[in-house]
C-alpha cells in the first residue's frame, strides 16, 4: 500500500535539502524526523524503506544493495537517494525496476538468490514514465502487480542470459485474419442477448459473496487480494467454503492457487466462447492493475468464437459493491491500456496494465463504445512487437 501522505512529506524533506553534499548529516536528520529502523545500510519503517548513496553526478555505478537484502522491503517503496554537490536525487529501485544484476551474481538463479545491482542497473524509465518523485506512486502501484518471485525470474534471465521460458505466438495468415475479426466479435457480442447473460451471471455470483469480497477488499497484499476475490467469484467446493469462513473469522487464509490462464471465468455460447478477467478496483487505495499476457491474448483471439472480456469489481470505502462487465477493445479501456515489453522477457511480446481510474470510470461513468481504427492499431502494436 502506497502511504501518499508520508512519502510526499519525505520527498519535500529531501528536496529542502539539495545541496547540502553531505550524506551523513542528510541521513541522520530524515533517520530521526521519520523514526526510521537501521539494518545495515538500509533505513525504514513501514511505508518505505531508503538507501543513500553519494556521488559527484546523476549518473552512478556505485554497488546499491544486494538482492537479497532488497528482498525484505520489495513489498514497499524501495527509495534510492543520491546525494550529490548540487541535488537530491530520488528514484525507486525496486525489483521492477531493476534491469539486472551486477556484481557477484554469476550464480543467480530463481533458487539461489545472488549478487548485488549498481546504480547503473536501475531503470531511468518504466516504459515511458520516467523513475523520479512525480511518479512514485504510479511505479510503486505498477510494482505491486508484480510478485519478488516473478521478478527474479527475469533478472535471473537478464543477468546470465538464460533463456527465456515464455512461448512467443507466431499466428499464421488465417489466425492472425481471426485476431482482426475479435474486434467485431466483440461488438456482436455487447450486442446480444448472451452478454446480458454472462453479465447477469457474474453479478450473481459477487452478490452470493458480497461480504467477502469486501472483507478480502482490506487485504494489503495486491495480488493475494486479487487472487482471493477471483477466486470467491468464479469457484465453489470445500475450499471455497474454507476460504469464506477465515475471511469471516478473520482466522488464517488457506493457501489458494488460481490457474495462470488468460481468462478468470470462461463460457461457452452457442456463437461465442468467452474467456472473462475479473479486476478489483478498490476505490480508496492506488492501483494500476496488471492486465493479461499479449501472447496468450492473441492465441485466443485466434480461435473463431472467442471474445475477451474484463469484468469490473468496484469496491468504496462503505463496502459498497459496483460492476461493471465490458470488452477488452470498450474505448474508455483500449485508451487507458499500456503496454509493458521490458517486463516479461526476451521471448514473449509483453503484458499490458490498466491504468486505475480507467476503471474507476467503465464502472460509474459507462461508455460502452468501440472504436474499430482503434483496436485495429492495437493489434497492430500487438502483433508487431
Amino acid at each position: 500500500m502506497y502511504n501518499r501522505n508520508l512519502i510526499d512529506d519525505f520527498i519535500a524533506t529531501i528536496i529542502e535539502f539539495d545541496g547540502i553534499a553531505d550524506k551523513a548529516a542528510l541521513l541522520s536528520r530524515i533517520q530521526r524526523q521519520y523514526s526510521l529502523v537501521k539494518d545495515r545500510s538500509v533505513y525504514y519503517c513501514k511505508w518505505f524503506a531508503v538507501r543513500f548513496c553519494k556521488s559527484n553526478s546523476r549518473a552512478f555505478g556505485n554497488t546499491v544493495l544486494s538482492l537479497s537484502a532488497l528482498q525484505k522491503y520489495d513489498d514497499r517503496p524501495f527509495i534510492v537517494c543520491l546525494v550529490t554537490p548540487s541535488k537530491n536525487y530520488l528514484m525507486l529501485a525496486n525489483t521492477t525496476f531493476l534491469k539486472k544484476i551486477s556484481h557477484s551474481s554469476q550464480e543467480l538463479r530463481t533458487d539461489n538468490i545472488k549478487g548485488s545491482f549498481n546504480g547503473s542497473d536501475i531503470m531511468r524509465f518504466y516504459e515511458d514514465v520516467e523513475n523520479c518523485e512525480e511518479n512514485f506512486e504510479f511505479l510503486f502501484t505498477s510494482h505491486e502487480n508484480y510478485s519478488f518471485q516473478e521478478n527474479l525470474v527475469r533478472l535471473a534471465e537478464a543477468t546470465n542470459n538464460i533463456r527465456p521460458n515464455g512461448h512467443r505466438f507466431e499466428p499464421d495468415r488465417g489466425q492472425e485474419v481471426c485476431i482482426y475479426k475479435s474486434v467485431d466479435r466483440a461488438i456482436s457480442f455487447l450486442n446480444s442477448n448472451e452478454y446480458h447473460t454472462l453479465d447477469e451471471d457474474l453479478q450473481a455470483r459477487v452478490h452470493s459473496v458480497e461480504k467477502e469480497i469486501a472483507i478480502a477488499a482490506f487485504i494489503d497484499n495486491v495480488n493475494l487480494r486479487g487472487r482471493i476475490i477471483e477466486y470467491l467469484v468464479t469457484e465453489s467446493g470445500d475450499l471455497h467454503s474454507t476460504l469464506i469462513r477465515a475471511l469471516r473469522s478473520g482466522s488464517p487464509l488457506p493457501e489458494i492457487f488460481t490457474a495462470d490462464k488468460l481468462g478468470d471465468y470462461e463460457r461457452e455460447f452457442v456463437d461465442y466462447y468467452t474467456a472473462t478477467d475479473i479486476k478489483t478496483k478498490v476505490l480508496f487505495l492506488s492501483s494500476n492493475p496488471k492486465g493479461y499476457n499479449i501472447d496468450k491474448l492473441l492465441s485466443f483471439l485466434a480461435e473463431e468464437q472467442s471474445v475477451y472480456l474484463i469484468f469490473v469489481v468496484a469496491i468504496d470505502k462503505n463496502e459498497r459493491i459496483s460492476t461493471r462487465l465490458c470488452s477488452m477493445y470498450n474505448r474508455q479501456l483500449l485508451s487507458s491500456t499500456r503496454i509493458i515489453s521490458h517486463w516479461a522477457g526476451r521471448n514473449s511480446r509483453g503484458v499490458t496494465q490498466y491504468w486505475g481510474k480507467a476503471l474507476e470510470d467503465i464502472v460509474f461513468s459507462f461508455d460502452s463504445s468501440i472504436d474499430r481504427e482503434e483496436s485495429y492499431r492495437f493489434l497492430d502494436t500487438c502483433l508487431a512487437d
